[in-house]
């Protein structure tokens, strides 16, 4: 009996022991019930009237178009244009709690973050939006920004005039006959959450992933490949991309061989890049610099000289959007969706003005080199075939196509 006894009041002690448990769990969520903060800050209520919102869309739009423009990078026609391509991707209804922010606040934010590269908390005072909600927001209008605009203003030509037509703005502006385009990668350094250890660590010590590009003559993306993590920089980024499986499977589309102006062999159209890159029937490359006869130095200019449009497309990239220029406070895939929306508006702004590559034909990429190079790429030998293609351009550069001022920059 005694036995009893005390397992029944065993099992009571419990029984109220829980209960109390469960009462002071209630009790807790209602005082946090009770203490919740206020919904919205008073000052961030004021953003309509008091906001640099006001100041962009009244003052600077009617008062000083130049500084609208400098502030956002573009100006208000290619902004309502930009604005109507992407409203319903980005737009949020009202609720009867509070007012959607709306799609053209959020476009002019996320287009001044791209512009300075300010952190979102600094984005914050000066907008009244707060971090948390411009940290949402901005990915989800890069990500529209680029899928309304990669259709019309980031494609690879499809037909034999097309690429013919680049490779006429290239002999125009570069004096450089059958050329595709020109193609390098830089590095796009953001915070690599700790769990990815080494794996997007770059040659350069920093954490990157990859941006691969192909460019006209006119400064101008018509390919684009990023997130390749950094740390395959030596591995092959561009044996890992869809241009090269294109090359590879001559799906592309590309004219037939034929020779260089007042020459008699025929050649292929071809691809300028960097000593990074592979020597192969579509790429041309440099010399090494080790031991160069004079005929291969002004080789090596004349293709440098080519293939600087892609360096100085990546500079113009990168000084009209700086959140390039230093390391983006994001995931990786956050900084995919940034990078590639920059590269969408680089060629937006293009298409919309031609001021917005007017006088940077030199710019540079950087001071500092977080937007850097590439390593080597794919170190196998390059065939007899592509060596005696880089030859024919030799004889070209330094015979029938030579330029007056060439001997004098060697």
């Amino acid at each position: 009996m005694d036995l009893d006894k005390n397992l029944l009041l065993s099992a009571a002690v419990i029984a109220i022991s829980a209960a109390s448990t469960t009462v002071l769990k209630l009790q807790s969520k209602e005082k946090k019930k009770r203490n919740r903060r206020i919904w919205v800050r008073s000052w961030v209520g004021r953003r309509d009237s008091k906001g640099i919102m006001n100041l962009v869309t009244n003052e600077l739009l009617t008062e000083d178009p130049l500084a609208f423009k400098n502030y956002l990078r573009m100006s208000n026609t290619s902004l309502l244009k930009l604005l109507g391509k992407v409203e319903n991707l980005i737009s949020k209804q009202d609720t009867v709690m509070r007012q959607a922010i709306p799609a053209k606040h959020k476009l002019i934010i996320a287009l001044r973050y791209l512009a300075t590269g300010e952190t979102f908390r600094n984005i914050m005072f000066s907008t009244r939006v707060h971090e948390s909600t411009i940290a949402q927001f901005v990915p989800v209008v890069c990500r529209a920004i680029y899928s309304v605009l990669v259709k019309d203003y980031i494609k690879l030509p499809e037909t034999c005039s097309q690429w013919e037509e680049i490779a006429t703005g290239f002999y125009n502006e570069w004096q450089i006959p059958n050329v595709l385009g020109a193609l390098d990668g830089k590095h796009i350094a953001f915070c690599a959450p700790l769990a990815s250890g080494s794996t997007y660590y770059n040659y350069k010590g920093f954490h990157s992933i990859v941006l691969l590009a192909l460019t006209d003559a006119k400064y101008r993306f018509t390919y684009i490949d990023v997130g390749v993590n950094g740390r395959v920089s030596d591995g092959g980024v561009f044996s890992q991309s869809d241009l090269y499986r294109a090359l590879e499977n001559n799906s592309l589309n590309i004219p037939l061989d034929k020779p260089l102006p007042g020459m008699q062999r025929a050649v292929p159209y071809v691809i300028l890049a960097d000593a990074a890159f592979p020597l192969k029937k579509n790429i041309l490359k440099p010399y090494p610099f080790r031991g160069l006869t004079e005929e291969q130095a002004i080789f090596n200019y004349r293709l440098s000289r080519g293939r600087r449009v892609v360096e100085n497309a990546f500079g113009i990239l990168a000084n009209r959007f700086r959140i390039l220029l230093g390391k983006i406070n994001l995931g990786a895939d956050k900084t995919r969706d940034i990078t590639l929306a920059c590269c969408a508006l680089h060629n937006f702004l293009i298409a919309e003005s031609n001021l917005y590559v007017q006088s940077v034909e030199h710019t540079p990429t950087t001071s500092n080199d977080q937007l850097g190079g590439i390593g080597q790429q794919i170190g196998n030998r390059p065939s007899n075939t592509a060596m005696q293609i880089r030859e024919e351009f030799n004889h070209y550069f330094n015979g029938i196509g030579a330029v007056e001022w060439q001997n004098n920059m060697i």
